[in-house]
Parts: C-alpha cells; structure tokens; sequence
C-alpha cells in the first residue's frame, strides 16, 4: 500500500474514533443514572468523575505511547490501541455498576493514542514543509466526527441506552480492520529510538523535548492556547443558557456550527495559509484572530452574533496545526511519536485544569449578589491566556551584544 493511500485511511480512522466518542455523549447521565439509582445532580458528578479520569490517563500515559511508537513503531500501537477501545466500548454497554463504567473510561484514557499516533504516522511520511496541511487534515476529520457522533448517538439512543455504546464498539472494531488491513509501518530502523522508562512518563518526556532548541516556548505557547481554547467545552452549555437563554437544541446546533466551520477551516485554509505565509506566520494570526473572537464572546449580548462569532471561533483553530508543524520541524525523526505524545499529555492537563478553572469563574460572575454580573467572564481569562501565548510565540532569542572591551 502506498503512503498516498495511507493518508485518507489514517484520517477515516481519526474521524471514526471521533464519531464513537461522540456517540455516548447523549445517553451519559441516563446510563449512569440507571447504574447509580440516584439523582441528575448525582450523575453529573459522577460524569464529571468520568471525564477527569479519562482526562487523567491520557496525560500520564500519552508520553508512554508516544515513545512506545517510536520504538516497536506507530502501526502496533495504533492497533492496540484500537482493540483496546473495542473492548472498552463493550464494557460500558454491558456495565452495570457505575465501577465499571469508571474502569472502562479509565482503560480508555490509557489506549487514546490514535490521534496522536495517527499524527505521527503522518509526520513520518511527510515532508516538513506538508506537515501543517496533513495536520489540519487531521483536526478536520476530528470535525467531522465531532459534529456527526453526537447526531447519530442521538438517533441510536432511541433504540435503547445502550445502543450508542454497541454502535462505538463497532465504528472502534471497523477502524481496526480497516487499519489491520492497509495500513504500513512508517518506523524503520533508521529512525527506530530505542525506548527508556526515564523519558515514558509526562514530566520525563516533557524535560526530554523542552532541551531541543525552541521547543520548550513552543510547548508553553501549547500548552496555555489548550487552557484557553478549553473554555469552549467548558462552559459553552451554561454560558448559552445564562446570556441568552437558549435551550438545550439551540446549544447543539451551535455546537454542530462550531464543528462544521471547524473542520472547513481545517480542511481548506490551513495548507493554504501556511504555505503562503509559513507556519509561525499562520499561527500569529491564528492567535490574533483567537484573541479577537474570545474577547467578543466575553462580551456579547446578542445571540445571533454569538454564532457568527462561533464561524471565526473555528477558524482560529488554524493555530494549534501551526505550532504542531513547528515543533514537528524542531523534533528529529526518532522523536516524532514522542512529541505527539508530549502534546497529547498538555492537552489532557488543559482538559483537567480548563473546567476547574472556567467553571469556577463562570460561578463567581453569575452567582446571586455577583458583584458584577458577566457570563462572559470565563472568555475574557482565557483571552488573557492567549496573549499570553502570542507573546511567548512572538519571543525571539536577542542576538548577542558586542563586548564594548574586545
């Protein structure tokens, strides 16, 4: 099979594997209430529980994968970790104690590495001047399964509770045969690494990858645009009902405008961009727009505006393919899988820290007796945080000074 080939197959399976995690979305609370008894305050706790621990084990173990990728290649862990997925699926829909639906998302957290592996796979057979286009390719097929798992696990729901999660297992067990089927190694022993225990957790990975030359400011510029780009899942539900009282519909068709525009932007105008401009360029000005558009939402009052900002919400997401390009370039070849990792696991850290904090604010400025009521406050932190971003991206290493006495 040819590398041509591999592309499409390797982003049908990002979007498939999308499209099963959005496929349990809609029937949550219900299956929890029905393994816990208790109350929907109950089993938003517990959802929140779920989602952390998943959110957890992808930090610590997305290092591991990624250097596991680089030593035994991206083909065996791909796989794994798709039967994995495949196992955990079923698990859930058979689960009938809310202890083994936390189990089953905690070995799903474990084995989420096919969209970083996947992205590796691509850096592999990429020059580095495609690199950008193929990962935004990447963020689009997300997109896709963004925006179509929660539809169709809404149309499975209507079947039975468990339907969703039958249906995932399957999309999972498909995306194996397919990937089993066509899919080469790209890891050879040119660029094979051997793989050490020292550099297969977070912090050691993390300390390994900061020491190449400008990674350590790219991987904070990373890392605080995760922070502030989480805001959206965040509060995205409470900040629609408070400003402007929408229902629960009106928040999903705006969520299904987000991932539509998301995944065009992805598509369609990274590559372009990129190769007009090059990627430090595209991702200032993805940064710039970011900015902008989080600023207007702390701020709007109008609902209708609120979604055509949504448009160019998405297509600020144009950065994070940039920066993954320049620290793709900053990375030698037997590093790729633990790069990916790296970013995997400040992802998962800006899931885990994002809700707390955004939530926590979101409360203080609409909470009876605020001093200031402003929905849109949650917004404004994270517009902050992509300032600061910019301004760590723009940062440029001072040519050293003459000594004035040689």
């Amino acid at each position: 099979m040819t590398h041509r080939l591999a592309v499409p197959v390797i982003l049908s399976t990002v979007a498939l594997d999308a499209i099963g995690v959005g496929l349990v979305f809609p029937v949550m609370p219900e299956l929890i209430l029905s393994v816990t008894g208790g109350t929907l305050a109950g089993a938003a706790l517990w959802g929140g529980v779920l989602s952390t621990g998943f959110a957890v084990m992808q930090f610590l173990f997305g290092p591991a994968l990624g250097a596991l990728s680089d030593r035994w290649g991206r083909r065996p862990v791909l796989l794994g970790s798709l039967a994995v997925l495949v196992a955990g699926y079923v698990l859930m829909a058979l689960a009938m104690s809310i202890w083994l639906l936390l189990i089953s998302r905690l070995v799903a957290g474990i084995a989420s590495a096919t969209h970083a592996t996947a992205t590796a796979f691509l850096a592999d057979i990429s020059a580095p001047e495609d690199r950008g286009r193929r990962f935004g390719l990447v963020g689009a097929a997300f997109g896709f399964g963004f925006v179509a798992g929660p539809a169709i696990g809404g149309l499975l729901a209507g079947l039975d509770t468990r339907a969703p999660f039958w249906g995932a297992s399957l999309l999972a067990l498909v995306n194996l045969s397919v990937a089993a089927f066509v899919l080469p190694e790209t890891v050879t022993d040119r660029i094979r690494r051997p793989f050490s225990l020292a550099r297969a957790n977070p912090v050691g990975a993390l300390a390994a990858v900061s020491r190449l030359p400008g990674l350590a400011r790219l991987l904070a510029v990373f890392a605080l645009l995760a922070v502030a780009m989480n805001v959206y899942p965040s509060i995205w539900p409470y900040f629609g009902t408070a400003r402007f009282g929408w229902d629960a519909p009106m928040i999903g068709a705006s969520l299904a405008v987000y991932g539509v525009c998301f995944g065009i932007a992805q598509a369609t105008l990274v590559g372009p961009l990129i190769a007009r401009v090059g990627e430090a360029r595209a991702a200032t000005l993805g940064l710039c727009l970011g900015i902008a558009t989080l600023t207007a939402f702390g701020l709007v009052a109008q609902g209708w505006l609120a979604l055509v900002l949504t448009v160019f919400a998405a297509v600020g997401g144009l950065t994070t393919p940039a920066l993954q390009a320049l620290a793709s370039r900053a990375t030698p070849e037997d590093a790729q899988g633990e790069l990916q990792g790296v970013l995997a696991s400040l992802n998962a850290l800006a899931m885990i820290l994002a809700p707390l904090v955004m939530t926590a604010v979101f409360a203080a400025f609409t909470a009876p007796g605020a001093a200031l009521y402003l929905p849109g406050a949650p917004f404004l932190l994270a517009a902050g945080l992509a300032v600061l971003a910019l301004a760590l991206h723009l940062a440029r290493p001072r040519p050293a000074m003459p000594d004035p006495l040689t």
